[in-house]
């Protein structure tokens, strides 16, 4: 079973900012799954800290993940979950946003560090590996459209702005296209 978490903070009050880029893909998932007559039902499993749904994509079990554990705290909730379903890291796919990407760019990778995301740093320290698969998200912290000098929390904790929505919006239906050619 492939399991793909996407990183974000739970709440209202964080649903369409920078640093949900992870939700905000899960959910252009779902609704492309739900358009091609997929029916997607999330639930709150709280022994696991993370929302979940379990889905079948081309004949393959995929568990969509959404951790509950806010962003700094990712891993505990990636480490319970592979360990629940007994899932090696090779089958692990996590997409988060990332502000060194410009806007809208995607990259794909096996491995790596976690650069200065807080999310990815959590789980590669709960799971001490850097080996599987991640999707970024661009964001691009120190743009075109983002303020030169600016505080960095403050940046991937506010809402997009209105010229960002077409760049975004794009981009996260290129993070499902990579994301159905990991699956």
């Amino acid at each position: 079973m492939k399991i793909v978490v996407g990183l974000g903070n739970v709440g209202e009050k964080y649903l369409k900012t920078r640093h949900n880029c992870g939700f905000l893909a899960l959910d252009e998932f779902t609704k492309q799954l739900e358009l091609e007559g997929t029916e997607v039902s999330w639930k709150n499993e709280s022994k696991l800290d993370a929302e979940i749904a379990k889905v079948n994509y081309e004949g393959e079990k995929i568990l969509l993940v959404k951790p509950t554990t806010f962003m700094n705290l990712s891993g505990e909730a990636v480490s319970k979950i592979l360990n629940f379903y007994k899932e090696e890291k090779t089958n692990l796919i996590v997409i988060y946003d990332d502000i060194d990407l410009p806007l809208g760019k995607i990259r794909v990778r096996e491995k790596g560090s976690a650069g200065t995301h807080n999310g990815m740093k959590s789980i590669i320290q709960c799971l001490g590996s850097e080996d599987f698969n991640r999707i970024r998200i661009g964001i691009e912290s120190r743009g075109e459209l983002a303020p030169k000098q600016q505080d960095l929390a403050d940046f991937v904790l506010g809402n997009f702005i209105k010229a960002e929505y077409p760049l975004i919006s794009e981009a996260l239906k290129q993070s499902i296209e990579e994301l159905k050619k990991l699956l």
